[in-house]
């Protein structure tokens, strides 16, 4: 295949059309369209619909694309940092990563690694469902409990746990009787496994709302409304203030947050940027830490640090 072929599709591909591209590059238009033309006959496919006034990519171009792009700013890169003797990281870095930890974490973390490394693009976008990174063309993903997949590699970043919480006014009930709760929808629990006090007990619950995001859950258990069982880090802020109490830590695998990128590629200096500045950011990796972060209030008191410990 003709690289530099492969580079003026996806010069035009970026721009969204042969005259946008030709003006960004300095080059002219047929140029583009002739060099596009003998890579979509080299590969015997059609890789984008050339309307009157319009331009898009075909689904053989999309796949094209986004298997390509961040591989020809990797060889841009490398380039560049080999030209400029030096290895400070640049390009477009694009990360998907879970809804919530983006919400308490990521728009700080973005902002410090924009002032560190201006020739940086970061893209961070947040999805409802696991991306294929390879195919759609990430850099980076965040996961939460990721499954097993023999083309990425990462590491930890947060080991969170999962906490049953309520508004101090709504007691722990009972033995045999049951507590009102705020479920997620995808959940069918019936009771609650928690340690609590070093003991375990079993609260029976039963579901009076049911909200698609933890936010929403932890809103509706600050209104108190029922129990909820949420990470330690989204609600130690209203533990620590005392807005909410708990009932005791679940009795549960805890909750790992992976930073994961392609096994087959190099990591490049743009990953490993992030990487270490999140690494910087949760340094053991712990639970407190994300809070501490997130938090708009003070940090953790130590007792409530004690108190809260993981429970193995």
């Amino acid at each position: 295949m003709d690289l530099l072929a492969l580079a003026d599709f996806n010069l035009v591909a970026r721009h969204g059309g042969f005259g946008r591209a030709a003006r960004a590059a300095e080059r002219p238009k047929a140029t583009l369209s002739r060099r596009v033309g003998e890579l979509e006959a080299s590969l015997g496919v059609r890789l984008f619909e050339r309307g009157s006034h319009t331009l898009k990519l075909t689904q053989e171009g999309q796949a094209l694309y986004a298997r390509t792009e961040a591989l020809l700013s990797e060889l841009d890169e490398a380039a560049s940092s080999i030209a400029s003797g030096g290895d400070t990281p640049r390009g477009r870095l694009r990360v998907s990563a879970p809804m919530l930890f983006s919400q308490m974490a990521l728009g700080k973390i973005a902002a410090e690694f924009a002032r560190r490394y201006p020739q940086v693009r970061l893209e961070v976008t947040t999805e409802g469902r696991p991306v294929d990174m390879v195919e759609e063309g990430y850099d980076l993903v965040i996961r939460v409990n990721p499954d097993p997949d023999e083309r990425l590699v990462g590491r930890v970043l947060v080991r969170d746990r999962l906490v049953a919480v309520a508004h101090p006014a709504l007691p722990l009930p009972a033995p045999g009787a049951t507590a009102p709760a705020v479920f997620r929808p995808s959940s069918d629990a019936t009771s609650w496994a928690l340690i609590r006090d070093g003991s375990e007990v079993r609260v029976a619950v039963e579901p009076l709302l049911r909200l698609g995001a933890l936010t929403m859950v932890r809103d509706a258990v600050r209104a108190g409304i029922g129990a909820a069982m949420l990470p330690f880090s989204l609600v130690a802020d209203d533990l620590n203030r005392s807005a909410l109490v708990s009932w005791g830590n679940a009795k549960a695998p805890p909750i790992e947050i992976w930073a994961l990128y392609p096994s087959r590629r190099l990591l490049s200096s743009r990953v490993s940027a992030l990487l270490d500045l999140l690494k910087e950011t949760f340094p053991q990796g712990q639970a407190e830490e994300l809070a501490d972060f997130a938090s708009t209030h003070e940090p953790l008191t130590p007792s409530l640090r004690r108190k809260f410990q993981t429970i193995d």
